[in-house]
């Protein structure tokens, strides 16, 4: 009797600890962000996190990285150096991430870059055309998605003087930093391979970051001895929009051209019908494009959250993580940070021509980061921004 108690005992206590096991969780291959979520201009930041989960998501739900699932660890920076120092070391050194992607702005840049160089990580598709970003030869961690500020601006003076405006005839409008400095200091180069040297003597208004103060900027403008065919502006969404709506009511007939990183969605929604014709170059190709990178795109942003709204900035965050995904493929993480980033660099330096789906080749080598050269122009009409050639303008 005590014997069939005691087995009936042991089978029962069996039966109760095959029920508490719980399943152990997958392997987790963290990746870290600091980009303005909270404050500063936020629609820039959110955008590119929901396209790097878009695509996070989309790799996950198919079985993940050998096995691994990718997690995004995203800090809030305000847009701000001080912030985003912080945020750099507590990704690197307390959450042990293997790279650090989409990191929004010029002025965070600035010390991000220096971060992820002296602790051996990846920094990868930071949203800004800085030069900073693009030594050479290359910085061993960082690696870029995207055309450079001074690509942008090339392109546009290109487009301009195609149009027959005269170079007197184009102004600046910049944000008081790195990242204005960036795309004037491109704009002012492509002059000069065009043979206008008188550079200096350009209209330039100034505004400071983080704020909508474009008083002072506009007024320089104006005072100006050449009134401006053409404002080349490198600033973000709330100034930007903010110059446009006042600028337009002394000239009218001015074109307005902005860089990428203004966030074309948010500056859009900030002018409402005073936006019409304003112009946006951009790093990725149309969202209404039919390239399979394009439609990939759309479905895992739909895939993530239904009512998601599409978006250069959240296209060319998903872009950059594909990127990053297929180097973290080919390197084959083993969990040793220090060791994976290393075979990580090795991985994404291997990536020639690859197929990213948007209509053009992307590569990495050892003496070239800069993974697109392409700038496609983009007009806001009827709400929304359309590709067009520079031509279509006459």
């Amino acid at each position: 009797m005590r014997a069939t108690f005691l087995s009936a005992l042991r089978q029962a206590t069996l039966v109760l600890a095959l029920f508490s096991i719980q399943p152990v969780a997958a392997a987790e291959i963290p990746i870290g962000m600091s980009t303005p979520l909270e404050s500063g201009p936020v629609a820039l930041g959110q955008n590119t996190r929901l396209g790097v989960e878009a695509y996070f998501n989309a790799v996950n739900k198919n079985g993940g990285v050998h096995g691994q699932t990718l997690k995004l660890i995203a800090l809030d920076d305000g847009y701000e150096p001080t912030r985003a120092a912080v945020n750099m070391r507590a990704l690197i050194e307390d959450k042990k991430v293997l790279a650090v992607i989409g990191n929004v702005g010029t002025p965070t840049a600035v010390v991000a870059a220096p971060i992820a160089n002296e602790t051996r990580t990846i920094l990868i598709g930071a949203i800004t055309g800085a030069g900073l970003l693009r030594k050479n030869p290359p910085e061993r961690y960082i690696f870029n998605y995207r055309a450079s500020y001074a690509e942008e601006t090339a392109a546009m003076i290109d487009g301009l003087l195609g149009l027959g405006i005269k170079p007197r005839e184009i102004a600046f409008f910049t944000q008081n930093d790195g990242y204005g400095d960036s795309g004037h200091a491109g704009a002012v180069a492509a002059l000069k391979k065009h043979g206008f040297t008188d550079t200096d003597t350009l209209a330039h208004g100034r505004y400071t970051r983080n704020t909508t103060h474009i008083e002072g900027a506009l007024a320089s403008i104006l005072d100006a001895e050449t009134e401006p065919r053409a404002i080349i502006m490198v600033g973000a969404y709330p100034a930007c929009a903010a110059f446009i709506r006042e600028a337009r009511k002394d000239l009218p007939n001015a074109l307005f051209i902005n860089v990428s990183f203004v966030g074309s969605a948010a500056l859009a929604k900030a002018l409402g019908k005073d936006g019409e014709g304003v112009i946006v170059t951009q790093v990725t190709p149309s969202l209404s494009d039919t390239l399979p990178g394009v439609q990939a795109y759309h479905k895992a942003l739909k895939q993530l959250d239904p009512k998601a709204t599409a978006d250069f900035l959240s296209l060319e965050g998903y872009l950059a993580a594909r990127l990053l995904v297929e180097g973290i493929e080919r390197a084959k993480p083993t969990g040793k940070p220090r060791e994976d980033r290393e075979a990580l660099v090795k991985s994404l330096e291997s990536l020639n021509d690859f197929d990213l789906g948007i209509g053009i080749p992307v590569r990495f080598d050892p003496k070239d980061h800069q993974a697109s050269h392409k700038v496609w122009p983009t007009r806001l009409v009827h709400g929304e921004f359309q590709p067009f050639a520079w031509s279509q303008l006459r």
